[in-house]
C-alpha cells in the first residue's frame, strides 16, 4: 500500500492510503491466479440490501484513480464505475432488508461476498475480501485483508461497484417511496431519514431487527 498527499490540505498534507496490486501479486507467485477482490456496500443503514461486489482485474488495464469508495466523490465513483466494467470481470449480488432480520447484517454480507464470487463468469483461484471474515462457503483460497479497500486494488474496485450499484438501487427505490427521502441518503440514520420513520412509520425495506424499529 502506497501512500499520497491530500490535495484539499496543502499547507498541513494528509497521507492518504493508496491501495496496489501487491496481494494479487503475492497470489500469483503462490501459483493463485485469478484473483478476485470482494467487499459489499451498505452494512450500516436502516433501509435497503447490503450489495456485495467481486472483481477481476485486467492487470493490464487497472483504471486509475482506485480507491475505498468512501475516500471518493460521486462523480469519481461513477466515472470509476464504468471503466471497471469496461475492463474488469465483475459479480454483483445483494441480501434483502428481509434476509439481513433473518439472519443477521454480518451473516448477510458475508453471503451476498460469496454468491458474488460464485456468480463470476471467471473462476478465481483466490479472493481478497475486505475486513475480518471470510464468507463460510466460498468456492477457493481466500484472504480476509483489514481495511482492504484501501489496500488492495481489486478490492477497491470491488467497493465501487458495490457502493455505487446500491446508491442506484436506493435512488430508485425513492420513485416507491418518496416519502423517506432514499435517493438522498441511501437508507442511512440521517436527521431527514429519522423524521421521515417518525411521521410515516417503517416500509417494507426497513430493516425491522436494527434498533430503532425493535419496539414497533
Amino acid at each position: 500500500m502506497s501512500r499520497r498527499k491530500s490535495p484539499d490540505s496543502p499547507l498541513f498534507p494528509i497521507e492518504l492510503p493508496v491501495p496496489d496490486f501487491g496481494f494479487e501479486l503475492a497470489a500469483r507467485r503462490d501459483g493463485f491466479w485469478p484473483v478476485a477482490g470482494a467487499d459489499e456496500a451498505g452494512r450500516g443503514p436502516l433501509a435497503g440490501p447490503v450489495v456485495a461486489a467481486a472483481v477481476i482485474l485486467d492487470p493490464d488495464a487497472i483504471p486509475d484513480g482506485l480507491n475505498d469508495s468512501k475516500l471518493l466523490s460521486p462523480e469519481q465513483r461513477e466515472a470509476l464505475f464504468e471503466q471497471i466494467l469496461a475492463t474488469a470481470t465483475v459479480s454483483i449480488a445483494s441480501s434483502s432488508a428481509t434476509r439481513i432480520d433473518t439472519t443477521d447484517i454480518l451473516k448477510a454480507s458475508l453471503d451476498a461476498m460469496r454468491r458474488a464470487v460464485d456468480g463470476l463468469s471467471t473462476t478465481a483461484r483466490f479472493v481478497l475480501v475486505d475486513g475480518r471474515d471470510v464468507p463460510p462457503g466460498i468456492s477457493c483460497h481466500a484472504k480476509a485483508v483489514i481495511k482492504g479497500d484501501s489496500r488492495s486494488m481489486s478490492i477497491a474496485a470491488a467497493s465501487i461497484v458495490a457502493k455505487v450499484t446500491r446508491d442506484r438501487m436506493m435512488a430508485r427505490a425513492d420513485a416507491t417511496f418518496p416519502a423517506y427521502g432514499f435517493a438522498v441518503h441511501a437508507g442511512y440514520a440521517t436527521v431527514k431519514h429519522r423524521n421521515a420513520i417518525d411521521s410515516h412509520g417503517p416500509c417494507s425495506l426497513h430493516r425491522m431487527s436494527f434498533r430503532p424499529f425493535r419496539q414497533v
